[in-house]
């Protein structure tokens, strides 16, 4: 399996635009799993949530450890 990447604008459209560069790399034939990844801020927002829940279950003597994240 061979990988490209690339970035590109979003404008609401059905399709983007895969640069000239990175489709001149790309076979003629066959099949490929295309994963589109975006920024997104709330991910923080749910690792922190997250992160909070899995100390929550903590013993007292591990509480000196919540000071430090």
């Amino acid at each position: 399996m061979q990988a490209v990447e690339f970035t590109t604008e979003l404008h609401g459209a059905a399709s983007f635009t895969i640069p000239g560069n990175i489709a001149s790399q790309l076979p003629k034939s066959g099949t490929a799993r295309v994963i589109v990844l975006t920024d997104v801020d709330d991910d923080d927002g749910w690792r922190e949530a997250a992160y909070g829940q899995f100390l929550k279950d903590d013993a007292e003597e591990d509480a000196i450890y919540e000071a430090l994240a």
